[in-house]
């Protein structure tokens, strides 16, 4: 099974281009665990990628869902391989379905949709990502900040002397800020999409209960 972003800038017509450094930001990084292709613009503003691991999938869903500027729509299932080298080239059902998906997502509440074969799994899907981005439009700066540098790898009492605050500051801001629910979201989100046998980003989770 493969897994197809497909993304499409909200509101394009009245803001700026942000396709070129949204392709940078995604693809400049070192590579990402399980990204087949690299993300392309397809048409517009809307761009696509590839991935193999569905929780690679979903980090870069979340990073998308924080910025609040893109409909997302993802797609599961099979594609017609040998792959070509361009994903604007890619064809079968996974590129469909996110086609459909991110069609949706452009009047959805939260601008992110599933599509799949299963259809009630693709719905299972989409649930968890709309809670994961309830829990972060509620986030404040603060609770950002603390997010941020426990992403970096730091401990809440690095994260304390960092900001100036106390351990039991960063536990507050931490759980204000729904970090544990997001991790866990993540992991969930990912586990429905692909399978138990995943790869997500979890570097919060063991500093956010």
């Amino acid at each position: 099974m493969v897994f197809v972003l497909t993304v499409d800038q909200r509101d394009s017509r009245r803001t700026a281009d942000l396709v070129p450094e949204l392709l940078t930001r995604l693809n400049s990084r070192p590579r990402r665990v399980g990204l087949m292709r690299r993300f392309e613009r397809t048409a517009g503003d809307e761009v696509q990628g590839v991935f193999s691991d569905p929780g690679a999938a979903i980090d870069v869903v979340v990073e998308l869902l924080r910025a609040d500027r893109w409909n997302i729509g993802v797609g599961a299932g099979p594609v017609l391989e040998p792959l070509p080298r361009s994903t604007r080239a890619g064809q079968g059902a996974a590129f469909v379905h996110a086609r459909e998906a991110v069609t949706r997502a452009k009047s959805s509440q939260y601008h992110v949709n599933v599509e799949g074969s299963d259809e009630h799994q693709a719905e299972q899907v989409e649930t968890v990502l709309w809670l994961i981005a309830s829990v972060l439009r509620r986030r404040s700066q603060r609770g950002w900040e603390v997010s941020d540098l426990l992403a970096d790898g730091m401990t809440r009492t690095e994260v304390g002397a960092k900001l100036g605050i106390s351990q039991s500051a960063v536990t507050q801001r931490s759980q204000a800020a729904g970090i544990a629910e997001e991790v866990r979201g993540r992991v969930l989100a990912a586990e429905l999409l692909g399978g138990a046998d995943v790869v997500v980003s979890t570097d919060r989770g063991s500093r956010a209960r």
